[in-house]
């Protein structure tokens, strides 16, 4: 039995939930998988909604790319600042307590875009979804980890898994595909696109408040106090290593998920929107067909082949900037995201083995907290560095530093994650080691 097998046993025990329920309460909560798949999806990818619309706020409002890595920026500080302060909240009061508040706020922040299209408005819809985003990820992620256990209790849990981490890179992909398409094809392509997924996101608030619950409230509950790291001792080093994978991957995504477009107009001279938002979509895309594809895989295959995968679309990802070939371009976008999907699904996965059930959404919070680090800090100074040096110089160096960034980090978590072997092993043989049970745990699934 892996690691996540024995989590969830234990996690019965400590809060109380069923994993083996009546055929009723199955289905219930079969349903409430879906339910929750599609609005994490659909709450991940209105937080890229903006992306290929970006364009036309700065041809409107004379917006230079500074400004608007700055818009970008200020929805990361919303990301990191909820998941500090509230992204572990549904470890203590309930998923769908801060599931579906999550949900609305992202609405909230629709309105927003649609009442005030300034560049106020701009940054207060921004900051607000990403309050929203950093209470969704680790949130949803424990979501529908139980709600599958509850579900399907004799099954593997890595659908679960692989669910999880493609309704977060796919959502962030699909957002910019429906957008880029509304605002080629359809009217008002700044107000349009956030009437779509707003009113979506209302639906599925109602939707999630009537799933099941699947974690019931610890008596008596904890005093509040900002996130922190719950993991025991022996496992820091790999969820560290983890995490900084986590980062590197998520530095990479952060390029398509701003600045694309502007790469698109100026140096590729290619200004059609449903291209800016087809071109994200690709990317992310492709890291959710390669985390499905590659779901059989242990774990540690999974990272080994990731990096050979990603440097090579960086590889083509930066010639393209040189040669100014769009389809060399989209073909690098794809083998980036692929190798990208790689890196975060295996990270993902070993920063989840190292925490105690009952800490799940905690550790998780704290690994999105990195990663949501990676997403932003890079895009401001690749924002910056374009206003001094030419994109497709910025783009060469960032694509260097990457590579050897997820290169150092996802050897870190191999090593980390491979057992001693026995003569170096300790003397006590009742207890594994971290990196047996992370193998274990691994999708092979």
């Amino acid at each position: 039995m892996g690691i996540l097998s024995r989590m969830n046993n234990e996690m019965q025990q400590l809060t109380g939930s069923s994993l083996a329920p009546r055929p009723r309460s199955r289905r219930h909560h079969s349903i409430g998988f879906w339910v929750a798949a599609v609005a994490f999806l659909l709450n991940m990818g209105f937080s890229a909604v903006p992306t290929p619309l970006y364009v036309l706020y700065q041809q409107r409002d004379g917006i230079s790319n500074l400004m608007v890595t700055v818009v970008y920026a200020v929805y990361a500080v919303g990301v990191i600042g909820s998941l500090f302060l509230g992204g572990h909240l549904s470890d203590w009061i309930g998923r769908r307590r801060v599931f579906v508040p999550a949900l609305l706020a992202n609405a909230v922040s629709a309105v927003v875009f649609i009442v005030d299209p300034s560049l106020g408005g701009l940054i207060v819809a921004r900051i607000v979804s990403g309050i929203s985003v950093g209470l969704t990820t680790a949130t949803a992620t424990s979501y529908l980890a139980e709600l599958h256990a509850s579900a399907r209790p004799a099954a593997s849990r890595r659908r679960a898994e692989t669910v999880a981490t493609a309704s977060n890179l796919g959502g962030i992909g699909f957002g910019p595909l429906a957008a880029g398409l509304l605002a080629q094809f359809a009217p008002a392509p700044l107000r349009l696109p956030y009437l779509v997924f707003g009113v979506a996101l209302v639906a599925l608030a109602a939707a999630v408040a009537l799933s099941p619950e699947t974690l019931h409230r610890p008596v008596p509950r904890p005093r509040y106090r900002p996130q922190r790291i719950v993991v025991p001792e022996r496992a820091r080093s790999i969820y560290y290593a983890a995490t900084l994978a986590g980062v590197s991957a998520f530095a990479v995504f952060g390029v398509f998920n701003s600045l694309v477009p502007s790469f698109l107009a100026g140096t590729l001279h290619e200004p059609s929107h449903a291209l800016a938002g087809a071109v994200p979509f690709a990317a992310f895309a492709g890291g959710a067909v390669a985390q499905i594809l590659g779901s059989r895989l242990t774990n540690l295959v999974l990272l080994r082949r990731s990096v050979p995968v990603i440097v090579l679309g960086l590889a083509l990802t930066a010639g393209a900037m040189w040669s100014a070939s769009l389809a060399m371009f989209v073909v690098g976008g794809v083998i980036t995201g692929a190798g990208g999907g790689m890196v975060f699904k295996g990270s993902l996965v070993v920063a989840a083995s190292t925490a105690p059930p009952q800490a799940r959404a905690e550790a998780l919070a704290g690994f999105f907290l990195g990663a949501y680090i990676g997403l932003s800090l890079p895009v401001v100074g690749l924002g910056i560095a374009t206003t001094y040096a030419p994109a497709r110089d910025v783009m060469l160096v960032f694509a260097a530093l990457a590579a050897i960034a997820i290169a150092a980090s996802v050897r870190a978590v191999i090593l980390g994650s491979t057992p001693r072997a026995p003569e170096h092993r300790p003397q006590r043989t009742h207890r594994r080691s971290i990196g047996a049970q992370v193998r274990e745990g691994s999708p092979r699934g």
